[in-house]
């Protein structure tokens, strides 16, 4: 199961998909449907398995990969950050299949994975890598995290307790920055809105969150909320104006947006020179990017990789890249789809002081995000969607 689940679905439908592996394997004919329900059922997939791959969210891809995997019933599981993606819900469908499958004790799992807590009770062993510093810890999990979980911990490891706190709010909330009225949204060749009638207002010095299950509208929302999308019903107002019809360079001085997929938005040839790109685009004097391009380095823990190419980032790093990217034209507002995804614990800290600098700033703040310990942490206001309406 890799990091990113895109890259691994082949085909234009989910059931499809789930059997491409079977058919490569030579499975019998009359075997493989039966496998593919069985294994779409097993991770909690929501639509029939005509549903186009196309048309899932990030989440929704994660299960329908996972499902291609279990299907073929492997000897041994190599899992990437398995419910990264995902909802609480359906992090605990995958969560409980792991158990499952952990309990025959006839496959073994090994899971990259930040946060251990809720998969401890599945784990034997531990191995902690630092980054080019090999193994720094090894062995059962409870004498790992007894032995060494301060060490780990400054590492940035996150060991089982409390999570990093917020700093403290400085500021009192503002008037709106954005306002979104009665929104709708259908997608083309879908015949179910993936917005239908939703409301939502972003504050100045104020953050809003978005949660909800995969599939539910959050990123749909987002770019409505960041003028990236322009809705078909009701209206989205930022700054006193209709977002969607602002020239690029006007929208980036005035919202920057975080997608869901960081490769969506990454263009340039070295990591430094992608944070340079839209300063550049409104204006900054040159000592002015070169400024905000160290400190954003630093702070983002991303100085070592300044000339790296950003699409040979690891999937928190290039994540960690794009809420540079958005900070760094000192918008008035921004618009951020899972800003935490891939984080350790230190950059999750990090990024947590550095939005909240922006909200006590005056920055406006709306997120997507599925992460529970983040929305806790941060969250002033929560907008909460289901199939496309605020619930």
């Amino acid at each position: 199961m890799l990091q990113d689940p895109e890259t691994q679905l082949v085909m234009a439908r989910a059931g499809d998909d789930v059997a491409f592996g079977l058919e490569n394997h030579c499975v019998p004919t009359a075997e493989i449907w039966p496998r593919v329900h069985r294994a779409l059922a097993q991770v909690g997939f929501p639509y029939p398995e005509d549903r186009a791959t196309a048309a899932l969210s990030g989440g929704e891809k994660q299960r329908l990969a996972i499902a291609g995997i279990l299907a073929l019933r492997p000897r041994v599981l190599l899992l990437d950050e398995p419910t990264a993606n995902l909802d609480p819900d359906g992090a605990r469908a995958i969560r409980g299949v792991l158990a499952r499958i952990a309990e025959r004790r006839d496959v073994t799992m090994v899971v990259v994975e930040h946060r251990l807590a809720d998969l401890l009770p599945l784990i034997d062993r531990v191995v902690v890598i630092e980054a080019g510093g090999g193994v720094v810890a090894d062995g059962p999990a409870d004498a790992v995290f007894a032995r060494e979980g301060e060490r780990l911990k400054g590492l940035g490891v996150w060991v089982p307790g409390p999570p990093p706190a917020a700093p403290p709010r400085r500021t009192a909330p503002g008037d709106e920055a954005i306002a979104a009225r009665d929104l709708t949204y259908l997608y083309p060749r879908s015949d179910v809105p993936a917005l239908d009638g939703v409301t939502a207002t972003v504050r100045r010095g104020s953050a809003l969150a978005i949660t909800g299950p995969n599939g539910s509208g959050k990123s749909t929302l987002a770019m409505l909320l960041a003028g990236l999308l322009r809705p078909q019903g009701g209206e989205v107002r930022a700054f006193g104006e209709d977002p969607s019809r602002l020239s690029p360079r006007a929208l980036v001085r005035r919202i920057g947006t975080v997608f869901q997929d960081p490769e969506h938005q990454l263009v340039a040839a070295r990591v430094d020179d992608e944070l340079r790109i839209g300063p550049r685009a409104v204006g900054l004097p040159n000592d002015e990017i070169e400024r905000r391009v160290r400190e954003l380095l630093e702070r983002l823990d991303l100085q070592k990789l300044a000339a790296a190419n950003p699409f040979t980032l690891s999937g928190g790093e290039k994540r960690r890249l794009s809420v540079g990217t958005a900070l760094a034209t000192f918008p008035g507002t921004l618009v951020l789809d899972e800003p935490t995804f891939g984080q350790d614990r230190r950059t999750f800290a990090e990024l947590l002081a550095l939005l909240a600098e922006f909200r006590d700033g005056g920055g406006a703040i709306a997120f997507a995000s599925h992460d529970e310990l983040f929305v806790d942490a941060f969250a002033d206001e929560r907008l909460r969607l289901e199939r496309g309406h605020a619930a």
